[in-house]
This record gives structure tokens, sequence and C-alpha cells, in this order.
């Protein structure tokens, strides 16, 4: 098995975690997550350092980590560690929950994890350390921007092209030839009929950008 590390204790990492327990491909080690929480445990797997520790611990023939912070419009922390943890030189696994369905004819990047229930059909292409939350659907020859996270339920017909560090949310959908652009956010619900621009929020039905509070 090869042995992985995880960043990040929340809820997120428990999802992971349970994706992670269902193959064999991968032992977990530990978890890192903030100074007070070390010792402690999420789903029986300990925290067992910082991120200050991961040096150390690639030292110590751990070659695999994975970014388990979660992220709901904000995507610096999780990009900052997968940075961090690049010029150490870390490799980042791609983890597929063995529930989702996904087209042989599709490109994920590294650290992307795939959730419970998930569908991917043919020509999709999703970048680097995305999410792709339970139960999202993805039809064909869409693209998936890096540090994306797609919230449980939603839904993204074909040819839609999602900008990076974009968040949609939970049960939002997406009709085909769609693009919306990178580092926005898509209210929970919204049915989005038209293109969005980047570094915008937008919601509702039909789904309308907004001026920022």
């Amino acid at each position: 098995m090869k042995r992985v590390i995880l960043i990040g204790g929340g809820g997120h990492c428990k999802s992971i975690i349970d994706s992670l327990n269902q193959n064999t491909e991968y032992e977990i080690i530990g978890i890192l997550d903030i100074a007070e929480k070390v010792g402690t445990f999420i789903n029986g797997i300990e925290i067992i350092g910082t991120d200050n520790d991961m040096r150390h611990f690639f030292s110590e023939g751990i070659e695999n980590i994975f970014i388990t912070l979660g992220s709901v419009g904000d995507t610096n922390l999780r990009q900052k560690m997968y940075e961090k943890a690049k010029l150490i030189g870390f490799k980042f696994p791609i983890i597929k929950d063995l529930t989702a369905i996904i087209s042989t004819d599709t490109t994920i990047g590294e650290g992307t994890f795939i959730g419970k229930g998930v569908i991917i059909n043919a020509s999709v292409q999703i970048g680097t350390n995305a999410i792709i939350n339970s139960g999202a659907i993805v039809e064909h020859d869409s693209t998936i921007g890096d540090y994306c996270h797609l919230a449980p339920g939603s839904t993204f017909s074909g040819n839609v092209t999602i900008g990076d560090r974009t968040h949609i949310g939970t049960n939002a959908t997406v009709i085909q030839g769609i693009t919306i652009g990178k580092q926005s956010i898509v209210g929970a619900g919204s049915v989005v009929v038209r293109n969005i621009g980047a570094n915008k929020v937008a919601y509702g039905n039909p789904c309308k950008e907004v001026e920022h509070e």
C-alpha cells in the first residue's frame, strides 16, 4: 500500500477518509492540522502534526499527500498548502470514491477528490486540486478549473466551462454551453441560464450576478 498524509482535519476530511477506507491502495499515516489539535483523532485517524512538519514526513519516506481542507468561496488556504507541499516534492493522488461513475475519456488533475455518487461523462476535463462533491453530475465536454468546488447535488449539462477557484453551491443547475468565470460563487439551488463573469457572486432562478456585500 502507498502511504499518504492528509492536510486539514474538518468535515471534508471525514468524507475523504471514508472514501480511502473503502479501497486498499492507500494507507493513511495521519492528518496535519493546527497545533492545538495534535494528538486528537478524526474518524480513527490521528492528527500527528502541523503543516510545518511536512518536510519531516517527506524525509521519512512518505511521498503522497492530499489536501483535505474544504472550501466555500475561498480556496486560498487549499492552494497555499498545495503549493507548499509541491515545493517539498510530494505527490498528489486522485481520490475517487468507489461509488463514483467516471468515463474513461475523462482527464482529472492531481489532488482532486471525486465524492460519493458522482457521475462524470465523456470528454470532461477537471483541473488540479478540485472537489467534485457527493452526487454532482458533470456532463460531456465540460471543463472544470483548478481548485473548483462543485458542491453536493450540483448538475452541469454538456459543454459547460467553470473557471479556476470557483464554487458552485449545493443543488445548483448549470445548463448546456454556459461559462462561469474564475473565482466566482454561485449560490445553492441556483439555475444558471446565462454566462457568469469572473470574480462574481450570483444566485437565484434564473441566476443573476449581484454586488458584493
